[in-house]
């Protein structure tokens, strides 16, 4: 089978990344499209553009960029309208600057760029490549491994409303140890800081950035895999109900007063 692969991002069409998810895609087939944002909207999530227009540009016959676009944006764009008449057979989100691990998962726009094609029912997958704050980033690991990663998970058997979410550690590909199906995992800690700032026009603005604690990261987890040198694969989907709660509720007489004893 021929693939035609799409391609978004959550780090715009300009992004490192996105240029190496492009070799990637071009070792696998020669029909490669891309739609992005126009620039970085990292922590985007699935949010999409219902109060705004959104505007599209043209940079070659296969290759877009949506205007203030979010990452679910370009492919809802993508499947409905851009390829419409012949739509991809695999959509790719990435390859994004820094993990897309554990709880942050809900903030991610490259993720968010792969459930947006799951809900099509095309297959998706999201990539994503660890780096320290400073050094240089690895790209070559991702690109070393990134397509095998792919043609192993297209030969497996589909599972509907299912797509997969990868991290590349912060390795040389010579170092990496392979590759590790795991769950998602936790942060010790997560939270947002805000760093309030005054401009060259003494207007207060702030930046926000996430701030991250390594608790226990055991190996069978994306956190623990990926820190421990392993490539992590991640089945994920949009059902975020805690099951095991749902199951508490079902035991709770509804019809009785909270307040009676």
């Amino acid at each position: 089978m021929k693939h035609r692969i799409l391609i978004t991002n959550d780090d715009g069409i300009q992004a490192p990344g996105l240029a190496v998810m492009e070799r990637i895609a071009q070792a696998l087939t020669d029909d490669v499209w891309v739609v992005a944002p126009d620039f970085e909207r990292s922590g985007a999530s699935r949010s999409v553009s219902l109060a705004e227009p959104i505007r599209v540009r043209q940079f070659g016959e296969k290759r877009f960029s949506l205007l203030r676009g979010t990452p679910a944006d370009c492919t809802v764009i993508a499947l409905n309208d851009i390829m419409k008449e012949e739509p991809p057979t695999l959509v790719l989100s990435g390859v994004n600057r820094g993990v897309n691990l554990a709880e942050e998962l809900t903030y991610s726009g490259t993720v968010a760029g792969a459930m947006e094609a799951t809900m099509f029912g095309v297959p998706s997958i999201a990539m994503s490549q660890a780096f320290s704050q400073g050094e240089a980033i690895h790209w070559a690991t991702a690109e070393a491994f990134g397509a095998t990663v792919i043609e192993t998970l297209l030969s497996l058997e589909p599972t509907p409303g299912v797509f997969h979410n990868v991290n590349f550690p912060d390795l040389p590909p010579d170092e990496v140890k392979g590759v590790r199906a795991v769950r998602q995992g936790n942060w010790g800690s997560i939270r947002l800081a805000v760093d309030n700032r005054i401009d060259a026009r003494n207007f207060p603005y702030a930046w926000l950035s996430f701030i991250h604690e390594v608790g226990d990261d055991p190996i069978d987890t994306d956190i623990g895999a990926v820190h421990d040198g392993w490539i992590s694969v991640t089945p994920l989907h949009a059902d975020i109900t805690h099951y095991a709660s749902l199951a508490d509720l079902h035991e709770v007489d509804w019809t009785k007063d909270p307040g009676e004893e």
